[in-house]
Formats: C-alpha cells, structure tokens, sequence
C-alpha cells in the first residue's frame, strides 16, 4: 500500500511539474510573438501630391513624411485608403490611430482630434476651365455654380460663403471627378487646395486654371483622435521636428514640389 501510495505521489508531482511547464513555456512564446503596436494611418489616395497610388504603390509627400516619422521614432504603420470624408468617422469608429490626409488644422476639426505641429502651408485657391474671363475672384461666382470635394476645408469655405456670394455647391468624392465636372463646363469653379490643384495643372493638361490670390492661410496636421494616443502624437512631433532639421523634410517637399 505504501508503495502504491508513493506511486501515486510520484505522478501526481510529474503532473503538476509538467504544467508548470508548460504554463511558462506558454507565457515566454506569447510575450516574445506579441511585437510592437502596428498604427494604423488614413490616407486618401486621391489627393497628389501629397496622397496617391502609382504602379500598385503608394506615393506622395504625406506617405513618405508619415514613413520618415515612423522610421525616425520607431513604430509601426499600416496605411488605409479611403474617401478623405471617412477618415476622421473611422478614427472615431476606433479603426484608425492616425490620419494624415492633407488635412488642414480647424477649430472644427479640434474637437474631435489633436493635431501635431503644422507640417505645410496650404491654402484655398479658386479654380475655372481655361480660357474663362468672367471669373476672377470670390466675388464673380454670383448665380455660378462651384465643385467642391465632400469634407473639405474647400468644402467648408464654399458652404460658409454660398448664400452671401450668391453661388451653388455642388459635393464630390475625390478630386479628379471635381476637376472634371469644371473643365467640361458642368460647373462654373471650384475650390481646391493651392499645392493639390497646382500640381495637378503642372503634371496634366487638365484645362483648368488657377484665378486670384489664395482665399485663406490653411496649414496641414497629422491627427490622432482627441485624447487618445498622446505618446504617439508626441513622437509624431518630435519626428517631425528632427525630419526639418535633418534636411529629410525639405528632401521629400523637393522631390514632389521642386525647388
């Protein structure tokens, strides 16, 4: 009986020792298969030159600065397209950590996202079909009819000026449909991003032309949802400012914008 009894015992402590194994083990594989936080970043894909897709690839000044930032601070990201509208709701949603969408910084837009340090200086310009005479500034669109891109600060401008200026707003989803729409004259203008309309005229013959001077001073941020993510939004920044005075930002403005 005692030898059964000591048997017993001997099992019983091979049991339990193995599970302790294997428990350990187990912790050790999950830790060390865990890695690091991948952030995943909205981007529209639409918006060159900042934002658009070549040969399969993502291109442009935000893609490479948000790489640059992310390499410089060393995190993680996952690039997302999708319609510049549905950005800052899919940050919301929690599906997004960051956006950097040619976004520009408002005070609307402060209430849902934190922005880090303005990383470009934008502005609105007003935009018609070449050729056309009639239109020169903000103040000849009365009865005209404008195109504007869906959630923009174009968009913005045009719906808070529309009733005052006397003119219709026509929404789009991206900017190649808006450009259409106002060179094959089914609307009299647009609105557009200075840098964004002027790059599109200087890489295609879009029959459009730029009038007037810029209708504000935006300035564009890289967002993470407000109050969430604030370490993040700290490295952002300082990668930023390390890409300035390292000479990397002015190195991905050249390559895009030129001298």
């Amino acid at each position: 009986m005692k030898k059964l009894h000591f048997i017993t015992l001997l099992l019983t402590l091979t049991l339990v020792l193995s599970a302790c194994g294997t428990s350990d083990e187990g912790k050790d594989g999950n830790a060390g298969g865990e890695g690091e936080k991948v952030y995943k970043v909205g981007v529209d894909t639409t918006y060159p030159p900042f934002e658009f897709k070549k040969d399969g690839e993502y291109k442009g000044i935000d893609i490479e600065l948000i790489n640059a930032i992310a390499e410089n601070q060393g995190f993680e990201i996952e690039l997302s397209s999708m319609d510049f509208g549905g950005i800052i709701p899919a940050m919301q949603a929690g599906e997004l950590d960051i956006a950097i969408a040619g976004m520009s910084i408002t005070d609307k837009r402060k209430k849902v996202v934190d922005f880090s340090d303005p990383y470009f200086e934008a502005g609105l310009s007003l935009v018609v079909k070449g050729g056309n005479t009639d239109i020169k500034t903000i103040n000849d669109l009365k009865g005209k009819t404008v195109a504007v891109k869906k959630g923009t600060t174009g968009a913005t401008f045009a719906q808070e000026n529309a009733k005052e200026k006397g003119f219709e707003v026509v929404q789009f989803n991206d900017s190649p449909a808006m450009f259409q729409e106002v060179a094959n004259g089914n609307a009299d203008a647009l609105i557009e991003d200075y840098p964004v309309i002027a790059y599109a005229i200087a890489q295609k013959e879009l029959g459009l032309e730029i009038v007037g001077d810029r209708l504000n001073g935006d300035q564009y941020g890289i967002a993470v949802l407000k109050g969430e993510n604030q370490d993040l939004l700290e490295k952002i920044n300082k990668g930023l400012k390390e890409l300035k005075e390292n000479g990397k930002y002015d190195e991905i403005l050249k390559t895009y914008l030129g001298e």
